[in-house]
């Protein structure tokens, strides 16, 4: 049989240049500015737009599989775009988590796990307290199971998480990291009222802390980036200050390094309505900032 590109991937980080091995793209909502469900259309201007930014972006990150019909309008958008989905399972609520799982397994019986990445179940649920990690890991070993059984070859999808560092870096959490076949660390220096100039620091520390962390309890599983950004526009928190300035730092220097030593998602393409704003593109699908690495 032959061996899927996510089988594939950690003997391509040891053989090839870092930035060959790993996936690089944006975490997108399924609603348009207006509030509006997404239509397949509208996710291909998404995937289209990102694959015309500078830095071969193939790939997006999704937080929800039932939700506006997201997957059932995404993944022939991403199918006739050459695009790649992280999806995203919302995990709380049993109806909602149920409704999830099944627009999952519609969308694989539909169209096969090929346009798939890997499964996110759940975001930030352990930061929020809403969901305990047993019930969490529960979850994860149930998605896993069901994706194995859905298509051939479908065992290969890895499964995993995605929360804040401050979540993956308490020992209460450790069931999870145990549960999963990778980890997803979301981390904002903004949100933690850094100051531009000290903001790579602080975001690679959160990252080594959940490095370490996850080491400790389960070797090998590899730490992903699933959200980072720095506001454009909105209110101070601190000594951290939205501007266009401030986001080109840290894309520059935050975003360019996370591209070349993991898989990294980056908040987000467009959100020129939400304050604060962190979209690289405007309400045009114009760049706001020059995205060369």
């Amino acid at each position: 049989m032959k061996p899927s590109l996510q089988t594939l991937l950690p003997l391509l980080a040891s053989l090839s240049s870092p930035t060959a091995a790993y996936w690089k793209g944006f975490n997108l909502g399924a609603n348009l500015p207006s509030g509006a469900c997404k239509a397949q259309s509208d996710w291909e201007t998404d995937f289209r737009t990102l694959q015309s930014l500078p830095g071969d972006f193939t790939s997006v990150r999704l937080y929800a599989a039932s939700d506006c019909n997201t997957l059932a309008n995404a993944v022939p958008a991403a199918i006739a775009t050459n695009t790649q989905i992280l999806v995203g399972l919302w995990a709380e609520d049993a109806d909602h988590y149920n409704a999830e799982k099944q627009a999952l397994l519609a969308a694989i019986q539909a169209h096969g796990h090929e346009w798939m990445i890997a499964v996110s179940v759940g975001s930030e649920d352990l930061y929020r307290g809403n969901t305990a990690p047993s019930t969490l890991a529960g979850q994860i070993y149930d998605v896993r199971g069901m994706i194995s059984q859905a298509s051939v070859g479908a065992s290969s999808i890895q499964v995993g998480h995605v929360d804040t560092w401050t979540a993956w870096v308490n020992s209460a959490n450790n069931e999870v990291i145990t549960a999963c076949d990778w980890v997803g660390t979301d981390g904002y220096p903004y949100y933690q009222d850094t100051a531009i100039a000290d903001a790579y620091n602080v975001f690679w520390q959160s990252v080594e802390n959940v490095r370490s962390m996850v080491n400790s309890v389960k070797p090998g599983v590899w730490v992903w980036i699933t959200e980072s950004g720095w506001p454009v526009s909105g209110g101070d928190m601190g000594a951290a200050v939205p501007s266009y300035s401030n986001a080109q730092m840290y894309w520059s220097s935050v975003a360019c390094a996370a591209f070349q030593q993991a898989h990294t998602f980056w908040y987000t393409l467009q959100d020129y309505t939400s304050s604060p704003s962190f979209g690289v593109v405007d309400q045009n699908f114009n760049p706001v900032l020059n995205l060369q690495c």
